[in-house]
């Protein structure tokens, strides 16, 4: 009889020091006008939290020390993330705000014996700021941070901060500033933040909306209130499960490339993959086949706008994409046809579209805009800069999501790259992704397609 592992070891953080950090005083208080992107509802009420792990730094380096003064010195430059989300569409900052930096270790366990694979953990959640006073980010810190340090003398940087300041790539700016300035740089890069929000990406005077969003998007306050933004919370297929799948480079290539054939067109990593996932996640929550189902994923529009905008900008940069079929359509068309939709979805993006969501969503602020429920929502992290961020003694040994209200979804998928000492990285990646508990059997066997493992192990079969 096979005796059972072992539990894993209790981790206990002890807290050792809240530092308040302040940038440099220039004036007693400021203002800054948030974009159109900022302030639509779905990331106007929604608070981001990241989790970093790092391997331990020399024995002559005391992360407790340098990174306080580093994230102090990037305030500088990053000003509006030491104020709060105010009213009419504003951050606010006073001498008297600052950002929260808790200091602490866990002195019981080391890095290894985490598991960075496990999503749901409440370990992890001790050692990530929290969501705040209640469900929204008024009144709270925009930016909060958490360092830990570890027996084996690892860190974690945990990060909380308001997603009307920044996405994935406007907050990895701010960090590798800070990595700039930890290992010494006088300056935190060549290219200076840009703020500049409201003049490059505010709503048209009037606003004018030539897109047809009615499509995918509609009216329902009541929705829109009881199920979060754009009404994903509360499905009635009850608790939300989060689940980790290690994804083979080489099966999707060899998937994707089939599929390309088979649709006459050129299709990218993510086209298959979000297709693949949707199907997937459609087929094992046996949704009705009457039912009209949805994915949306974000799309980068800094340079499809006219002008695009300048490297240093580091607010919101990326519009959601909405593609809708019925469950039976989505399930029984060739997986081919999908992709080839997501990829046509891709094609319609342009300046227009952009100005047209911004002026949709000014028209109906506070109308509760809502894509319906149980929208399957795809971000893609692999090519965020993680590698970047290296405070002096790496980059992240993994980097992982801890927030799961996305694109106005509870139910999202994150495409995750492994950390860079991770020799999985040559083989392919992670997707983390939630799907209602009562589906997750269905789902796994769906993912097991993919399973770098099950990729692996035909392969040694071959030889």
């Amino acid at each position: 009889m096979e005796s059972s592992p072992p539990p894993p070891p209790q981790m206990r953080v002890r807290v050792m020091e809240t530092v308040h950090l302040r940038p440099p005083p220039a004036d007693d208080a400021a203002s800054f006008a948030l974009s159109g992107l900022d302030t639509d509802r779905n990331v106007l009420d929604v608070t981001f939290r990241t989790l970093r792990f790092f391997p331990p730094p020399s024995l002559e380096l005391d992360p407790l020390a340098v990174l306080p003064r580093a994230f102090a010195a990037a305030l500088g430059m990053f000003v509006p993330l030491a104020g709060r989300i105010g009213d009419g569409g504003r951050v606010v900052w006073s001498a008297a705000d600052a950002v929260p930096l808790v200091l602490a270790a866990a002195d019981d366990v080391s890095v290894a014996d985490v598991d960075t694979d496990s999503p749901g953990s409440d370990l992890l959640e001790r050692l990530v700021p929290g969501d705040g006073d209640g469900d929204g980010v008024a009144g709270s810190p925009a930016l909060a941070l958490q360092v830990t340090r570890f027996a084996c003398g690892g860190v974690a940087l945990g990060m909380r901060v308001a997603h009307a300041l920044c996405d994935g790539a406007g907050a990895t700016k701010f960090l590798s500033a800070a990595a700039r300035f930890a290992r010494g740089a006088q300056e935190p890069a060549a290219v200076a933040p840009v703020w500049e929000r409201e003049d490059r990406l505010g709503p048209r005077r009037p606003p004018r909306v030539v897109k047809p969003f009615e499509r995918v998007l509609s009216l329902d306050d009541a929705a829109a209130a009881v199920h979060g933004p754009y009404g994903a919370a509360g499905d009635a297929q009850g608790q939300i499960a989060r689940e980790c799948f290690h994804v083979s480079d080489a099966r999707v290539e060899e998937l994707r490339a089939q599929l390309a054939g088979e649709a006459g067109i050129k299709l990218t990593t993510f086209e298959f993959l979000a297709a693949f996932i949707w199907r997937a996640r459609t087929k094992a929550r046996r949704t009705s086949p009457d039912e009209v189902v949805k994915m949306v994923y974000s799309m980068n529009i800094s340079k499809l706008l006219t002008p695009p905008l300048p490297d240093g900008y580091w607010g919101n940069v990326c519009v959601p994409v909405y593609v809708a079929l019925t469950a039976g359509e989505l399930v029984a068309q060739p997986l081919a046809d999908t992709a080839a939709m997501v990829k046509k979805s891709k094609q319609e993006v342009d300046d227009e579209y952009v100005r047209s969501y911004i002026d949709f969503h000014e028209l109906h602020r506070g109308g509760g805009v809502t894509a319906g429920r149980g929208v399957s929502a795809f971000t893609d992290w692999r090519r965020l800069g993680h590698s970047e961020v290296d405070f002096g003694w790496g980059s992240p040994a993994a980097v992982l999501p801890l927030s799961w209200r996305l694109l106005g979804s509870t139910e999202p998928c994150f495409f995750v790259p492994y950390g860079a000492a991770d020799e999985r990285r040559r083989r392919g990646f992670k997707v983390f992704v939630a799907v209602p508990a009562m589906a997750t059997h269905c789902f796994r066997e769906e993912m097991q397609e993919l399973s770098l493992q099950r990729h692996c192990l035909r392969s040694k079969e071959k030889l």
